[in-house]
C-alpha cells in the first residue's frame, strides 16, 4: 500500500488549478471535466519520472528489497494509472507522446476533449514556472 503526502503536492495542484483558471479550458470545452480526485493524480505525477512508466527489472526489485527502495508509483485503478500515464508522460514531453500511449488512454474511457484540457492546463502550468532569461546588459 503506498502512502502520499498530500501537503507536498499542494503547489503542483495551485499550479494546475491556476492553470485551468487562466487558460479558460473549460469554458472552451464544456465537456471535457476532469474530477478532483483525476486532478490530484494529474497533480503528483509531476513528481514522477518517466522511468516510472516501465516495469521494474528483476535486479531492480532486488536491489530494492535490500535497500528498502521499494516505493511504486502505479495505481491499482487502471482508469487512473491510464491518466498518470499519460499525466507523465505529458509533464515531460508535452503532445509530444507516442500515439499508442494516446490510444491507451482513450480506450481506458477517456475523451480527447479531456486529453486535450490536460495537456493544455500542464503546458500552462509548465509556462508559468519557466522564467524568461534575462541577458546582462553593459551600460
Amino acid at each position: 500500500m503506498a502512502y502520499v503526502a498530500f501537503q507536498e503536492i499542494g503547489a503542483a495542484r495551485v499550479a494546475v488549478d491556476a492553470a485551468i483558471t487562466q487558460q479558460g479550458a473549460a469554458a472552451i470545452r464544456p465537456d471535457a471535466r476532469l474530477s478532483a480526485l483525476e486532478w490530484q493524480v494529474v497533480a503528483l505525477a509531476r513528481r514522477d519520472r518517466v522511468s516510472s512508466l516501465r516495469a521494474p527489472s528483476k535486479l531492480g526489485r532486488a536491489l530494492g528489497s535490500i535497500f528498502g527502495d521499494s516505493r511504486n508509483p502505479r495505481l491499482a485503478d487502471p482508469s487512473l494509472e491510464a491518466l498518470r500515464r499519460m499525466a507523465v508522460l505529458s509533464w515531460h514531453h508535452g503532445y509530444s507522446v507516442p500515439s499508442h500511449e494516446v490510444r491507451t488512454f482513450l480506450a481506458a474511457g477517456y475523451s480527447p476533449d479531456q486529453y486535450e484540457l490536460m495537456v493544455d492546463s500542464i503546458s500552462t502550468a509548465l509556462s508559468s514556472t519557466r522564467r524568461p532569461m534575462r541577458l546582462a546588459t553593459s551600460e
